[in-house]
């Protein structure tokens, strides 16, 4: 069954990004909310409701940062998860039972492709991986026990953008659930929900946090749902701490003005990189020449701050260019203020032989870029070093 509602936000992304899910305030309040770094919480004698407790979710950093996102999202409820996968991998047992069946896109994080073909399967759930660019393929796919379709858009490390029309056409005709991970865009350049989602998962490691300095997940949805979702984060011990959960509600406090910042730098630094000959091609959703280029112009608010690019001379020319840097740091992650450089075929994507990476687009030679809030002139000259 298709579990999205709309909601109406109060004010715009940027207020609540700073004020999202705040009560009235009086004479004396901290301007910013403490953090509360506790587990155990004094409770009502002979009786088990409303009992606070971390690992249940329901402490009061945890259910401030909750409430904000939620109003990001446009979602009635959300729920911080410890990390990402566990995102992912929660919010998907709350919506799957050994037999039934998951359509998900092949162009998707590693982990997340591990999760469904090594895990899942072990649990009972049949997982089938679609070419989501391929003509009719969801529908082609489709069985009476298909329960969800998954997709990621923009898609990590390609940024490849997904049309969601189609797709979200077809779940709420069969009553089955479009689950979104909106990680690369954030809130402010894309709202799954307000296109059909009826599931948004986030790592909020990345964009959300911004700092590089938390391990997180979010899961938006209907109240129900989260709380089944809150039922699996309890019993897999998936709550994140409260401290994270402060340093979150810190990091989105400045996520419209990030993301913002990364998109008009990124757009600049795929400029520059089309036009290098050391580049064989740009992959960046606000270039002319991206495959998606229409539907992320249709879609998105703004063309995000991941840019990836293939050099010419393949992975010996990207181990050089990588070891040539300066500025940039060679790191795994994303979505943060320093700008981060990476190659999926030794991270994200190693599991995968070179024929199955190239076949999703991440051939040997793929740079992976996480562009942060340096100068953009500075970034753009240490890449350029990094290419001589």
């Amino acid at each position: 069954m298709a579990i999205s509602r709309k909601t109406v936000r109060p004010h715009a992304l940027a207020t609540l990004a700073i004020h999202g899910g705040d009560g009235p305030h009086v004479a004396g309040d901290p301007v910013v909310p403490p953090l509360v770094q506790s587990v155990n919480y004094v409770q009502e004698p002979g009786g088990d409701d409303n009992i606070m407790y971390t690992r249940y979710g329901n402490t009061p950093n945890a259910e401030r940062i909750q409430k904000r996102i939620a109003l990001l999202e446009g979602a009635e409820a959300a729920l911080m998860l410890s990390s990402g996968m566990g995102a992912t991998a929660c919010g998907l047992l709350a919506l799957l039972r050994p037999g039934d069946h998951l359509l998900a896109s092949q162009f998707i994080y590693g982990g997340t492709r591990r999760l469904f073909l090594e895990e899942f399967t072990q649990m009972g759930i049949d997982v089938t991986l679609v070419d989501p660019f391929e003509p009719r393929a969801w529908r082609r796919r489709l069985r009476k026990e298909t329960r969800a379709i998954f997709i990621e858009s923009p898609v990590n490390p390609t940024c490849r953008v997904l049309d969601m029309r189609g797709v979200s056409l077809l779940t709420k005709e069969l009553g089955i659930a479009l689950v979104v991970d909106s990680t690369f865009a954030s809130p402010v350049n894309f709202r799954p929900l307000e296109h059909g989602a009826d599931v948004v998962i986030h790592s909020a490691t990345k964009f959300l946090n911004g700092h590089h300095d938390i391990l997180g997940g979010i899961v938006c949805g209907t109240v129900p749902y989260i709380d089944e979702v809150k039922q699996k984060e309890i019993v897999w011990g998936q709550t994140p701490d409260p401290f994270a959960c402060w340093l979150l509600e810190r990091g989105l406090k400045t996520l419209d003005v990030r993301v913002k910042r990364q998109n008009e730098s990124a757009m600049a630094i795929a400029t520059w990189a089309e036009e290098r000959k050391e580049v064989r091609r740009c992959y960046y959703p606000g270039l002319a020449s991206h495959p998606d280029h229409e539907v992320a112009v249709d879609q998105l608010d703004g063309f995000g701050g991941m840019v990836a690019f293939e050099l010419a001379g393949g992975g010996k020319a990207a181990d050089r260019f990588a070891r040539k840097l300066k500025l940039a740091r060679y790191a795994a992650s994303l979505g943060g203020v320093d700008t981060l450089v990476s190659e999926p075929r030794h991270s994200s994507h190693a599991r995968l032989t070179p024929d199955e990476r190239t076949h999703i687009g991440i051939p040997d030679g793929f740079i992976r870029l996480s562009v942060g809030l340096e100068d953009v002139g500075d970034i753009i000259a240490d890449l350029e070093q990094a290419l001589r």
